[in-house]
């Protein structure tokens, strides 16, 4: 009787993460946040984190982007709380603020001291999944963001430029058809410069099936940096 339980339990847990999952793949993001903290396991506390960032990011009104980033923050934080070693609770908690230090100004993230706090949980990730793509992403641009603020911003942080093309590169190798690595790369690329290799990227991104509604914003995303490059 226990065993089958057990089953229960875990099969309505895989079925609430796989809705989740779901809302997220169609960009019905608060709701996906929403269903993720109801659900309340490390996972779908994560999958919670994502869904508000994503909001943030692709379809908040202006005004409520900084609420949204933070409650990114806030449910990631509860995933770690949950299982500290689940790396996707990390992997969020790091992404979500790495998008509100950008949101709130190089001054006041230096202040809060947000940069080690996302190196760190970035650092934690790829420590607890040493293949983790993404995370690689986001550390170059934790090193890339604050070389490109100067030197002196560079050298307190620990930020080295020497490591972001290293990272890039492993990352696409690891995941060839994730179509924000490209785009990333390519805006790293175009700010050295490297216009050419950039335009690549971007037309290997908009080459790339869009399996989600992230992939769909993505890809116009490249299709604008492109046009600013031909």
């Amino acid at each position: 009787m226990k065993r089958w339980s057990l089953l229960f339990v875990l099969l309505t847990l895989a079925l609430a993460q796989g809705s989740i999952g779901g809302l997220l793949d169609a960009g019905k993001y608060p709701e996906a946040y929403e269903a993720g903290l109801k659900a309340g396991t490390a996972e779908a506390l994560a999958l919670a984190a994502k869904a508000a960032t994503f909001y943030a990011l692709y379809q908040a009104p202006e005004g409520e982007k900084r609420a949204w980033f933070e409650k990114g923050e806030k449910a990631a934080s509860q995933a770690i709380a949950k299982d500290p070693g689940y790396p996707e609770g990390y992997f969020e908690r790091a992404r979500a603020l790495g998008r509100l230090s950008q949101y709130k100004g190089i001054l006041e993230a230096l202040r809060e001291g947000l940069a080690p706090r996302i190196r760190g949980d970035l650092e934690k990730t790829l420590k607890l999944k040493p293949d983790h793509a993404g995370a690689m992403v986001a550390l170059a641009l934790w090193h890339f963001e604050l070389v490109q603020k100067g030197w002196l911003v560079a050298a307190t942080q620990g930020a080295d430029g020497n490591q972001v093309e290293p990272l890039m590169k492993k990352a696409i190798a690891l995941e060839p058809e994730v179509i924000i690595h490209r785009v990333e790369y390519a805006k790293v690329l175009a700010a050295w410069g490297k216009k050419e290799e950039a335009k690549k990227q971007l037309e290997v991104a908009l080459s790339l099936p869009a399996k989600t509604a992230a992939d769909r914003y993505d890809q116009e995303r490249a299709r604008q940096e492109l046009s600013k490059l031909k």
